[in-house]
């Protein structure tokens, strides 16, 4: 009897992993995003080729009538209303071998490292921790307004140690990618200093950005809109100057120059201007360009792959030996799991533990912890066993 429990339950097991295969693959199909983007159980996190692995070893199975006993069907609820079973990620109660497992931390920094321009509590503790015990640490941010010599400086402000080379920003990635793939044209900015900085140190010409923050438009009869034709690329990021002008002038330049670049630094639907509401982030920028050329950008920040890759063959990195911090989980947890990596939620910035393990919320990082202090040594927040 037993073992007949045992086998209904393992049958009543891989239905209910096959059906939430099945309702992955609808969720998928339905938001266009692959299999990587929906991580409810480990073969999932492995993309398409995961989720044929899980059908594979569950249809069999699916096939077979359902004797589960009660005992069974108890075992499996006490499974289901755990958090493990329902994908819940774990709450981190052992940071040490977290630390043990990689060699590189990369860092979200608003939300994770500050807030606005006020530090978050121990972090200065934990990076020197990090640090001693032998750990490369780089910072990461969508935040295209400012450069890495820009951000070098916020970091000395804040007292903390942080070198250039450390710090990648979207601006900076934007510039990367570019100088990468020998662009040699110019580049229309709808964005900010940081944008224009980057591209400076990066030798590429440009137009745009701030300076055409007060341009206006001629509707007369008869007057076209003129535009530079050797623009080659239209970079797009955060841009609180943004414009009528900017926008037409970006359209024609994607729609008229031949083979011109679109080149979004984030597409973060919002961003936090101020601690009391959120604001529209750069994607409300990208999509509006989006919408007047049918084009999809080239996307330099999180969560593409881009500047993992950057940062990895930079620094001859093993993307599996880096963990991935941050309060973002459309962002921040994607970056690292498209990348490889392990991943760790912090709650100290935009996501809640609610959101986190809504039933909606389909991406899971590895561990959530309160803030990075907690890799110090864990404290697990109020309801939750550490």
């Amino acid at each position: 009897m037993q073992s007949v429990a045992k086998s209904g339950a393992l049958r009543t097991g891989a239905g209910a992993l096959l059906q939430g295969a099945e309702r992955s693959d609808s969720l998928a199909k339905s938001t266009g995003r692959p299999f990587a983007f929906l991580r409810s159980s480990s073969y999932l996190r492995q993309g398409q080729g995961g989720a044929a692995q899980l059908h594979r070893e569950v249809a069999p199975l699916k096939s077979q009538p359902r004797q589960a006993s009660r005992g069974a069907a108890t075992a499996m609820a006490a499974a289901v209303s755990a958090p493990e079973a329902t994908g819940a990620a774990p709450y981190l109660d052992d940071p040490a071998s977290l630390i043990d497992s990689v060699k590189t931390f990369i860092f979200d920094c608003d939300g994770v490292i500050w807030k606005g321009e006020s530090l978050i509590d121990g972090v200065p503790e934990t990076l020197d921790k990090l640090r001693a015990a032998g750990k490369k640490l780089i910072f990461v941010t969508n935040n295209s307004t400012k450069s890495r010599k820009q951000y070098m400086k916020k970091f000395t402000d804040l007292g903390l140690s942080v070198t250039e080379e450390e710090i990648f920003a979207s601006s900076f990635a934007a510039a990367a990618y570019l100088k990468g793939i020998g662009f040699n044209k110019k580049a229309y900015i709808i964005g900010e200093v940081g944008i224009q900085k980057e591209m400076d140190i990066a030798g590429i010409s440009h137009l745009g950005g701030p300076e055409d923050g007060q341009k206006t438009i001629d509707l007369s009869p008869g007057v076209m809109m003129e535009h530079d034709h050797d623009v080659g690329a239209v970079v797009v990021g955060f841009d609180r100057y943004l414009n009528y002008y900017k926008l037409q002038y970006a359209t024609l330049c994607l729609r008229e120059n031949p083979g011109c670049l679109f080149i979004a630094t984030n597409c973060d639907a919002v961003t936090h201007l101020t601690d009391a509401q959120e604001w529209a982030g750069g994607g409300s920028m990208v999509g509006a360009i989006k919408g007047s050329t049918k084009k999809e950008p080239f996307v330099a920040g999180k969560p593409s792959t881009f500047m993992m890759d950057w940062i990895a063959k930079s620094y001859g990195i093993d993307k599996s030996e880096i963990c991935m911090v941050g309060d973002r989980l459309d962002t921040d947890i994607l970056f690292g799991q498209n990348g490889g990596c392990r991943t760790l939620l912090v709650l100290s910035g935009v996501t809640n533990l609610k959101t986190l393990q809504s039933p909606d919320n389909h991406i899971q990082p590895d561990f959530y912890a309160n803030q990075i202090s907690d890799l110090l040594g864990a404290k697990a927040p109020a309801g939750v066993a550490a």
